[in-house]
């Protein structure tokens, strides 16, 4: 049995990085699944239920910004993505990844697909999930902190999100080793 990981919020300047394992029936179809980022909010929230009620086991996890900042957020995917992989009730025979690096987990092997979620359905069920749950948990977030409209943007560099820091500051939630403004001042010039 494969199960597909993925994850969601890797280039964020805030909150955490979301990981989903999914282990799919073999025939499972879908004519919506697709990698996450081709897809519409309505369509990923819609499939969320269905690959949940479907999947012979799935699993969602995350390292928070405080993580992210003491391993960096490459070790923290990988990270999140063993977490859910060690919260599967099912343990797979063979880990497929999204993208071209992974750390082992355990004795199980793995393959990186470059752009596997748009090329295999565990995957793309997996970037569902991250994406959905990490998408709810910035929602929540902007509740609390709604300057850095965080219910539009989740948390990734926008103008808009970039703006609030410059002027608000950041917040605890915000990844202090990530470049939260650009190192060049914008000078407003006057040619009166």
């Amino acid at each position: 049995m494969e199960a597909g990981c993925d994850e969601a919020g890797r280039g964020c300047l805030a909150g955490p990085v979301f990981a989903a394992a999914v282990i799919l029936p073999p025939k499972f179809r879908h004519p919506l699944l697709n990698d996450s980022k081709q897809m519409k909010e309505a369509h990923r929230n819609e499939l969320r239920f269905i690959i949940e009620e479907k999947a012979l086991a799935y699993a969602v996890a995350s390292c928070d910004n405080v993580e992210i900042d003491e391993i960096n957020i490459l070790k923290a995917s990988f990270k999140a993505m063993h977490k859910a992989l060690a919260q599967l009730l099912t343990q797979p025979g063979l880990i497929l990844v999204d993208g071209n690096r992974f750390t082992p987990y355990g004795q199980t092997p793995h393959e990186c697909i470059i752009q596997g979620d748009g090329k295999y359905a565990s995957i793309a069920a997996a970037s569902i999930l991250a994406k959905t749950y990490r998408d709810d948990f910035m929602h929540q977030l902007h509740d609390q902190f709604p300057n850095y409209g965080w219910n539009e943007n989740k948390g990734y560099p926008t103008r808009q999100h970039r703006e609030a820091i410059r002027v608000h500051g950041d917040t605890p939630y915000h990844r202090k080793t990530f470049r939260l403004l650009p190192s060049q001042l914008e000078l407003e010039l006057n040619l009166d």
